[in-house]
């Protein structure tokens, strides 16, 4: 039976690897509290809408009130999508840093398991930042601001 030595200088080498992985995991973690911030808003503003009656700006016109909701339900799916991919996302990072102290504790290979789950991250990284991206634009584009011009 071989004892496997494990010397202080490997583990020390796996905290370095693992610290460029945790460093992205903070970067999603803030993503993801202003991604739960949009997402909440969104609801906020749904539950005012449909809580009370139909306001006076709507009363004219109740089908600009059901396109208002069309919308924000159309915003939260896509907010709602954005957080999975992006938990999802810190999910394989979490799961990178285990398997690379695996790979230190076993002294087995896993790179291809690392590249893979790596890999994994950034895609799903990239597909929650376009979901959040379209949610951003359709938010843009429903709001509009009216500048009233000031007299002098």
């Amino acid at each position: 039976m071989a004892d496997v030595v494990m010397n202080f200088g490997d583990v020390a080498h796996a905290i370095q690897l693992a610290l460029a992985p945790v460093f992205l995991l903070t970067g999603i973690a803030g993503l993801l509290n202003v991604m739960a911030g949009r997402l909440a808003r969104i609801i906020d503003r749904g539950r005012s809408l449909t809580e009370q009656e139909l306001p006076p700006h709507f009363e004219n016109n109740p089908d600009i009130f059901q396109k208002e909701l069309s919308r924000l339900e159309r915003r939260r799916r896509y907010a709602s999508l954005a957080i999975t991919a992006c938990t999802c996302s810190a999910l394989f990072v979490c799961t990178v840093v285990a398997v690379i102290f695996l790979q230190v504790m076993l002294q087995v290979e896993f790179k291809w398991v690392i590249s893979f789950l790596f890999t994994a991250a950034t895609l799903t990284l990239v597909v929650g930042l376009a979901y959040f991206l379209r949610e951003v634009h359709l938010a843009t584009r429903t709001v509009r601001i009216q500048v009233i011009a000031r007299q002098k």
